[in-house]
C-alpha cells in the first residue's frame, strides 16, 4: 500500500506543478515530485512504525 501511494502521488503533484502552479521547468516539477513522493513515503513508514511500537506496548 504504501508504494502504491508513493507512485500516485508522484503524477498527481506533477500534474498539480503543470496546471495549477503552472510551472514551466521540467526539472523544478521533477524535483517537487520526488520530494512529495519520497515524504508519502516516509511519513507512511513513520506512522505504521509507530503503531506498530503502540501494539507492542500493549
Amino acid at each position: 500500500m504504501q508504494e502504491l501511494l508513493t507512485a500516485v502521488t508522484y503524477p498527481i503533484v506533477w500534474l498539480i506543478c503543470a496546471y495549477v502552479l503552472k510551472i514551466e521547468s521540467g526539472l523544478a516539477k521533477l524535483l517537487i515530485s520526488l520530494t512529495a513522493a519520497i515524504l508519502v513515503y516516509v511519513l507512511i513508514g513513520i506512522r505504521r512504525s509507530k503503531k506498530e511500537t503502540n501494539d507492542d506496548n500493549e
